[in-house]
């Protein structure tokens, strides 16, 4: 019988008015948000903003000092909720003196799942994260990619319905990188919710069906990537590079441009009227009889969203 059988159909995560204090600091203020059932969310924030606070919360690692929060509808950090719940953090790590099919089968055993499912999980979760033929290897053994894969490995186990993860990605190379991001995908297609604390704007952009910004302990604004995306209109960008160099003070003198920055061999001009900013970057390019390489209009970009909403919300 699954451990869901008998829930109710509220959210998957509802977090009430949650508080936090550490030695007179408030880490999280009041903050109150729902993560809907099948849902792909993501936590962002500056350091210290309070994402991992959060999480410890909702995972049932430390108590909050006021509010309340739910997980499957049972109270986080009850042995209901942390049933079925999996939870990646941070600066987890395995068991370095076990195999990966050692620490898998530990895991199972804490979590009671019986033994034969346990094996069908942990050969199905190696195979996928391209762990199975080091399954057998000391974990001491493994790179620090492999480690993390096993990590998640480790939490998928007990099959849960929530998956509580804590920059996953951070730090890993490009192809464990991107077998965590397919598998979380392939999770989340098949009905598990997620929530996903990161540093990574693409990565939220690329996973999460909505996004929750937090500063200085308090939301500042939860809505699709898109959405955030959209409300800061005046962080559109001209993107443009030459064949040779040319002085930034002739790029930010054109009609339109309120800033400009050189990234590499490019040049972005940041503006609201970025057709009008195309336009004069071509007539200046005749004029100095330069060549234009390229030339890419761009609409705001989520990183653009959460400095924006970052700095509204008083972060320098």
């Amino acid at each position: 019988m699954s451990l869901t059988s008998s829930l109710n159909h509220g959210p998957a995560i509802a977090a009430h008015h949650l508080t936090k204090r550490y030695n007179g600091v408030v880490a999280v203020d009041d903050i109150s948000f729902e993560v809907s059932r099948g849902e792909f969310f993501g936590f962002l924030g500056p350091n210290g903003a309070g994402k991992t606070t959060t999480l410890r919360i909702l995972t049932g690692i430390i108590r909050a000092d006021g509010g309340s929060a739910l997980v499957m509808d049972f109270p986080a950090g009850s042995l209901r909720a942390k049933q079925l719940a999996g939870v990646v953090p941070e600066m987890a790590n395995a068991y370095a003196d076990l195999s990966a099919w050692g620490n898998l089968m530990l895991m199972g055993d804490l979590y009671g799942v019986p033994s034969r499912i346990a094996k069908e999980r942990a050969r199905e979760l190696l195979q996928t994260l391209g762990l199975f033929e080091r399954k057998d290897s000391l974990v001491r053994t493994y790179s620090r990619g492999m480690r993390q894969r096993l990590i998640l490995a480790m939490s998928l186990i007990s099959d849960p319905e929530v998956l509580f993860l804590d920059e996953p990605t951070s730090g890993l190379d490009v192809q464990s990188s991107r077998l965590i991001k397919e598998l979380l995908r392939k999770l989340n297609q098949s009905g598990k919710t997620i929530f996903l604390t990161t540093h990574d704007m693409d990565e939220a952009n690329q996973l999460c069906r909505r996004v929750a910004i937090i500063n200085k302990g308090k939301i500042v604004a939860i809505d699709s990537p898109e959405k955030l995306r959209l409300t800061t209109s005046r962080r559109h960008s001209v993107e443009v590079s030459f064949t040779d160099s040319i002085e930034l003070s002739l790029l930010s003198t054109l009609p339109g441009v309120n800033g400009v920055e050189r990234l590499g061999d490019k040049y972005r001009l940041f503006t609201t009227s970025p057709g009008e900013v195309a336009v004069a970057v071509v007539d200046l390019a005749h004029a100095r009889g330069l060549q234009i390489v390229s030339l890419n209009t761009l609409a705001p970009s989520l990183e653009d969203a959460f400095v924006a909403l970052t700095e509204e919300a008083g972060h320098v």
